[in-house]
């Protein structure tokens, strides 16, 4: 796969590795420009090699659209408590349009693997629940949000689950792992943000969310449909 997509992939890695570079070394100005055109990137490529054919591209490219905007904000204004409910509601939003993408590929052929989807949806709601619970007593004003991304993550853990048998496997494994990646990611920054800090934490967080990102659209402009 990154031999396909290998002169993208490395120009993506690079940028990549600045942007960790400029967390790492505290570079406001380096970052600043690193972090929006990671994502805006993805969205350059994913239009060039889709050309955003069909309902499920189109979603997916709204999603990116909704995190990159995120990102912009985050970037630029991430001192200011005034713009957290923006940086948040987008990317809730990237994550429900991500989920509607996802959703398109179950409904091709929902007879199918009945068995994986119940044991997607006892792991994921398990899981969910699990966090929650532990997150709790250390949440106060944010109970709702935390709520709501961990709903979320869960769903669009579920409809990555979903996919599987109705899409090509290169494109099912690439977004599973992304989806996987944007969970871990959640649930580093949550502990970090509510439970307890850790080194390296900002570091880990960038790695998880950007290569999830990275994985979701090149499962995306590789997917094809079983089932129609």
């Amino acid at each position: 796969m990154l031999i396909k997509h290998k002169a993208f992939s490395l120009l993506f890695f690079i940028v990549y590795s600045l942007l960790l570079a400029s967390a790492f070394f505290q570079d406001a100005v380096l970052y600043q420009v690193a972090r929006p055109f990671m994502v805006l990137s993805l969205l350059i490529y994913f239009i060039v090699k889709i050309k955003l054919k069909g309902r499920f591209h189109k979603r997916l490219f709204i999603g990116l659209l909704f995190a990159f905007l995120a990102d912009l904000l985050l970037a630029f204004y991430k001192n200011s408590a005034s713009l957290s409910v923006y940086t948040y509601s987008a990317y809730s939003l990237a994550a429900i349009f991500y989920i509607r993408a996802f959703y398109l590929d179950f409904r091709s052929a929902q007879e199918l693997d009945k068995r994986g989807a119940r044991i997607g949806i006892a792991c994921c709601t398990i899981l969910g629940m699990g966090f929650y619970i532990y997150l709790r007593p250390h949440v106060r004003e944010e109970v709702f949000a935390v709520m709501l991304a961990t709903f979320l993550i869960c769903m669009l853990l579920m409809m990555s689950i979903f996919r599987n048998q109705r899409v090509n496997k290169i494109s099912f494994n690439l977004i599973l792992a992304g989806c996987i990646c944007l969970a871990l990611t959640l649930a580093l920054f949550a502990i970090k943000q509510f439970v307890v800090p850790f080194t390296g934490a900002h570091l880990v967080v960038f790695t998880g969310y950007l290569l999830g990102q990275y994985l979701i659209v090149m499962g995306g402009i590789e997917r094809h449909l079983i089932h129609k």
